[in-house]
């Protein structure tokens, strides 16, 4: 799987605006604006994510779109429920936030989390059935698409 964090981020600015409104087809406005595959969606965002190697350590990159604003030092994970299994991953650094975007009134926020070799076969929309992102008392639950 591939995609590139400069699409994303080109898909929509990155200067404030107003702040976003409700919109009921907010999601599939997302996911079509991007020419990406996303990986799941929740009510209010959508989530890409692959899996990627950098000198022998293996990370899931995240990037979510959508309602979910963050700013924190104190990092978050990502709970993974599959078929068979469940993992729960750290992020890779403790500082991440959110950028605003006014194309889109959205935000966007890019998460690493690190990822055991053993575990990587397991990061598979196929078998995976939802997806927990826990950061700074915020809870966000996606579904595969």
């Amino acid at each position: 799987m591939k995609f590139k964090l400069n699409k994303i981020l080109n898909a929509f600015g990155n200067t404030p605006s107003l702040e976003p409104t409700h919109d009921d087809n907010y999601i599939k406005d997302i996911i079509k604006s991007i020419d990406e595959e996303a990986f799941a969606v929740s009510e209010q965002n959508v989530l890409f994510a692959k899996v990627s190697e950098l000198g022998g350590y293996y990370y899931v990159i995240t990037i979510v779109v959508g309602r979910f604003k963050i700013k924190t030092k104190n990092g978050g994970n990502l709970s993974i429920e599959g078929k068979k299994f469940n993992l729960i991953l750290n992020s890779d650094m403790d500082e991440f936030e959110s950028n605003h975007s006014s194309v889109s009134n959205s935000f966007i926020t890019r998460i690493d989390f690190q990822i055991e070799k053993e575990d990587v076969s397991k990061f598979d929309k196929k078998s995976i059935t939802s997806l927990k992102l826990s950061a700074k008392k915020q809870e966000v639950i996606f579904t595969t698409l």
